[in-house]
């Protein structure tokens, strides 16, 4: 399951990435908004992207707002959650092979339709690489060493 949540800032580029996967089969579930608002508050989308993530390792969440900055501040203050916001495809890849990322946080203001797809595809099809370098540094990131 792919959760999905978005301000103002990423509110029409959280309409494309939701159809985008929804094309490709994956289950999405949208955590809002549903209408675009400028006086929305965006950790209100944060915490039930962040609670679906959690309920399953296999579940994903993606975070759009404005820059992609105050989402990943917000998300990353969830115990299990490792947000990563990605300005490109090489970040997308890099947050889930060497940090075994769960969310993604993408800038609505500053990311085009496909390189926003790209950066989704990637983040969702990349596995996390099992050297152990990395896994010691995620236990030791989640405090469980």
């Amino acid at each position: 399951m792919i959760y999905l949540g978005g301000d103002h800032g990423g509110w029409a580029l959280k309409k494309v990435v939701k159809e985008h996967l929804q094309k490709q089969g994956y289950a999405v579930t949208d955590c809002g908004n549903s209408v675009f608002d400028a006086d929305d508050n965006f950790p209100d989308f944060v915490l039930p992207v962040v609670q679906g993530v959690k309920a399953d390792p296999a579940n994903r969440g993606l975070l759009i707002c404005g820059t992609g900055i105050g989402m990943s501040i917000a998300a990353n203050h969830h115990a299990g959650i490792r947000a990563a916001l990605a300005t490109n495809v090489d970040y997308a890849r890099l947050a889930r092979q060497h940090n075994d990322a769960n969310v993604l946080c993408l800038g609505g203001r500053f990311l085009d339709e496909a390189s926003a797809k790209q950066m989704v595809d990637i983040f969702l099809t990349t596995a996390v690489d099992p050297n152990p370098k990395y896994q010691q540094r995620m236990h030791a990131v989640d405090g469980s060493k």
